[in-house]
C-alpha cells in the first residue's frame, strides 16, 4: 500500500513544489486500502465462522454423548423393572399355582368323604334311599310335562 502523504513530502525537481497526488491515484490508493481493509474483514469473519463451526460440532457431539447416556440409563431403568415385575408375577403365579393346589386336594377330600358317607347311609336305609329317589324322579318329571 501506498502512503498518500508520501507523495507529498517529495519536492518535484521541476517546480520545486511537492506534488499533490492525482484523483486517480488518490483512488486507487483508497480501493487498495479498502481492498486490504476487506480482505481483513473477510479473514476475520471466515475465523469466527470456523470457531462458531467448531463450538456448533463440540455442542451437537456433546449433546449426542449426553441423549446416549440418558438413553442408557432410561433403558437400564425399564429393564430393571421389567425384571422386577416378571418377578413379582413369577412369585404370585407360584402362590395362585400352589393355592390352587390346595383348595384341589381339599376338594378331592372332601368329595370323598362325602361318597364315602352317601355309601353307609345308603346301605345303612335302603329303602329311605329307594323312596327318596322315586319321589325326587316324579317331581322332575312332573316339572318337565308343564
Amino acid at each position: 500500500m501506498t502512503d498518500p502523504l508520501s507523495n507529498a513530502t517529495r519536492l518535484d525537481p521541476d517546480t520545486g513544489f511537492t506534488p499533490l497526488p492525482s484523483v486517480a491515484q488518490a483512488a486507487n490508493d483508497l480501493r487498495a486500502a479498502a481492498g486490504e481493509k476487506a480482505k481483513e474483514l473477510a479473514h476475520n469473519v471466515s475465523t469466527q465462522a470456523s470457531t462458531l463451526k467448531d463450538r456448533a460440532i463440540e455442542s451437537a457431539q456433546h449433546f449426542r454423548e449426553v441423549a446416549t447416556e440418558k438413553v442408557g440409563q432410561i433403558k437400564a431403568s425399564a429393564v430393571e423393572k421389567a425384571d422386577d415385575f416378571k418377578q413379582s408375577a413369577a412369585e404370585r403365579a407360584q402362590r395362585l399355582q400352589e393355592s390352587a393346589a390346595e383348595q384341589w386336594r381339599d376338594t378331592r377330600v372332601l368329595t370323598k368323604e362325602f361318597h364315602v358317607t352317601a355309601e353307609d347311609y345308603i346301605r345303612q336305609n335302603p329303602t329311605k334311599c329307594v323312596v327318596g329317589a322315586l319321589g325326587l324322579g316324579v317331581l322332575i318329571g312332573l316339572i318337565v310335562r308343564r
